[in-house]
């Protein structure tokens, strides 16, 4: 592939930008509570269009109850539908995590595969998810994850123009080095948080600002 002038000046500046996250966030970690792989998976799931926060508070009453793929995929599913109905969707989400759970133990001796393409063939389960459980379940960065505060933060820093996450994840894997694709997300979503919020994002106290081109407009 021919690395054009455009591409390596907007590599160095995602390369500035993830020293200076790394400088501001030291300690960022993935914030879901988890005890093996196949809770992480389930904390995930349960993650989408919900707080970490909220999601943490729903999780050890679950998996006091359902601790491993194998209960899981045996429960009952009404009871597994309140157990996460704080979460939102918690029909599709019960659905999608007894389903996962089931083919865990069916397919892979009730552990959680260690490749994205098997992953993949779990319901409920696409990049994002596969993403958090392949990095912090077994330490193996496959890809970034691109979840909202992701997919804002990479547009409004030039580092994509694209709305689609499996293409936004592409374009960040092109410019960043592989050890850091994770928690190069992790922290993204820290500042998104602290500081780059969608509706009003504090630019004047942004130590990104000089960096990013959104900070002018």
């Amino acid at each position: 592939m021919t690395v054009t002038r455009e591409h390596r000046s907007q590599r160095q500046r995602a390369l500035e930008i993830l020293v200076r996250l790394k400088r501001l966030y030291p300690d960022a970690t993935c914030s879901l509570d988890y005890e093996s792989p196949v809770q992480l998976l389930v904390a995930t799931i349960l993650s989408a269009q919900c707080t970490d926060e909220r999601v943490n508070k729903v999780t050890p009453d679950l998996f006091a109850r359902f601790p491993d793929a194998a209960a899981l995929g045996a429960a009952e599913r009404e009871e597994l539908e309140q157990l996460v109905r704080s979460t939102g969707f918690y029909r599709n989400k019960a659905k999608n995590i007894q389903g996962a759970c089931q083919k865990i133990v069916n397919d892979f001796a009730g552990q959680v595969p260690r490749t994205m393409p098997e992953l993949l063939t779990l319901p409920g389960v696409a990049r994002k998810t596969a993403n958090v459980v392949l990095a912090h379940a077994f330490g193996l960065n496959q890809g970034v994850t691109v979840d909202t505060h992701v997919k804002r933060l990479s547009q409004r820093l030039g580092l994509t123009e694209r709305d689609n996450p499996v293409q936004i994840e592409r374009d960040l894997m092109r410019l960043l080095p592989q050890p850091d694709w994770e928690n190069w997300s992790i922290r993204l979503i820290y500042h998104g948080r602290a500081v780059c919020q969608a509706r009003k994002p504090a630019c004047d106290r942004c130590e990104l600002a000089d960096l990013c081109p959104s900070s002018t407009k």
